[in-house]
């Protein structure tokens, strides 16, 4: 049996599982490969605290695993020290539109942004408060300042975060709300922190009403909420951290966008970034983007439609199914083999026995039984994927744990394998997964 989980993980885990959702902890304790993906990702991770920036598509079917994996990167990415934002692209929130719906991105990446401390989101009043109170502390034990010395030291360590974003676009108005916010914290205006707050997250509606409350003659608008994305990577490396990886997922959103120069007008901003990344123009932050193939490869509608995006996307000559480059911008994710789903349903297995505090049941030959019926399914071999085997797989436990007498056989179906295999002979039962004999 694996080692012993947290019972509220387990338990997140086989519900979300269950639900077909991707949890948000625990995924540690069931990835099942993926590996040479995941070291790709954590190279351009790497990259990135280092100072560079980084752009990838992870592209796959519905149910193969993407989200799952842009979550895994998104933990591995906290452990190691980065903020990070994520959001579902919808109707309502795209790259860019006539209704701000680039506007409406930015604040939900905000919203989202999290931390190792913070791991669900609303980080950014813990990482400002964090930094002012480290400098704080460190003024206090280096220089032994008091009183109004003490104040001008920890203005001065605060003004050289802030004066070093006043080069960039927009980069004077991000430092002067942080001079706010400075303000705020120090007079415990809890008023004039909340404006701040509200001015870095894309709240204000009018440069007029920011002007009047922080003396800030900028908001964050559809046309510039990129702009401020790369000011908050370099203000997050300031106070502390690695960079910023942002997560976009459901890019088919942009796919199914009905008014054509809309979608190009969205592409035009996703090839904005690509640049920016690969060209040196962005430090510190890092891109992930989700979709389907069609939402890719479709040269009408999909990314592929935007012939600039197109040219830069595409493989090469060499690239096949068996042989592919993992530093190119797209991350194709193939399914999972029938080998690594046993291996995932074992974990599962052992997970779902600790959280109900029983011996498991499922043998090896129970497992193998399992999978060799899912795959054996009318259309399996092109439409499983992984969610609805998981999916199944947790259906089978929870109902072998609430009904003893039953057996898995009785459960699937006593027929069923054999209409599968052709019959429950030793070497038809064990043949397909013959690595896993005990």
């Amino acid at each position: 049996m694996n080692a012993q989980i947290p019972a509220r993980i387990a338990s997140i885990l086989m519900n979300a599982l269950k639900g077909g959702v991707v949890p948000r902890v625990g995924l540690e304790y069931i990835t099942v490969g993926r590996a040479r993906e995941i070291e790709a990702l954590l190279h351009d991770i790497d990259i990135t605290a280092q100072g560079g920036a980084s752009f990838r598509f992870i592209v796959g079917k519905y149910g193969s695993g993407k989200s799952f994996l842009l979550q895994t990167i998104r933990n591995y990415a906290t452990a190691r020290g980065f903020a990070v934002a994520d959001a579902d692209l919808s109707p309502e929130r795209r790259f860019a539109g006539t209704k701000g719906q680039g506007l409406a991105t930015y604040r939900e990446l905000i919203k989202n942004l999290s931390v190792k401390s913070k791991p669900d989101g609303g980080a950014l009043p813990l990482i400002l408060e964090k930094w002012l109170s480290e400098i704080h502390t460190r003024v206090k034990t280096e220089s032994g300042a008091q009183g109004a010395d003490f104040d001008r030291e920890v203005e001065r360590q605060i003004f050289a975060v802030a004066g070093s974003l006043e080069g960039m676009v927009h980069g004077f108005d991000f430092a002067k709300a942080i001079a706010a916010y400075w303000r705020a914290y120090r007079h415990d205006d809890e008023a004039l922190k909340s404006n701040a707050l509200r001015w870095f997250r894309g709240e204000y509606p009018s440069k007029r009403e920011a002007k009047a409350e922080l003396d800030v003659g900028f908001i964050v608008t559809d046309e510039t909420w990129y702009d401020f994305l790369k000011i908050f990577a370099l203000f997050l490396v300031g106070v502390g951290y690695k960079g910023l990886l942002v997560f976009i997922d459901e890019l088919v959103n942009i796919y199914k966008i009905p008014n054509s120069v809309t979608r190009q007008n969205n592409y035009e901003k996703i090839l904005i970034m690509y640049n920016d990344a690969l060209q040196g123009k962005a430090q510190h932050i890092g891109f992930l983007m989700g979709g389907t193939p069609q939402c890719v490869e479709d040269r009408y509608k999909g990314v592929y439609s935007y012939e600039a995006l197109r040219s830069r996307l595409e493989e090469g000559h060499f690239s096949s199914d068996g042989l592919k480059d993992l530093t190119a911008p797209i991350i194709r994710l193939q399914m999972l083999t029938q080998e690594e789903m046993y291996v995932l349903a074992e974990k599962l297995r052992d997970i779902h026995a600790q959280l109900y505090s029983y011996q498991p049941r499922l043998s090896h030959e129970d497992l193998v039984y399992f999978l060799t019926v899912e795959y054996n399914r009318v259309g399996a071999d092109t439409h499983i994927t992984p969610r609805e085997i998981i999916r199944d797989f947790i259906e089978l436990a929870n109902i072998l744990h609430q009904n003893p007498r039953e057996s898995v056989a009785g459960i699937l179906g006593g027929n069923s394998f054999e209409l599968a295999k052709g019959g429950l002979s030793e070497e038809g039962y064990h043949g397909e997964f013959s690595e896993f004999e005990v």
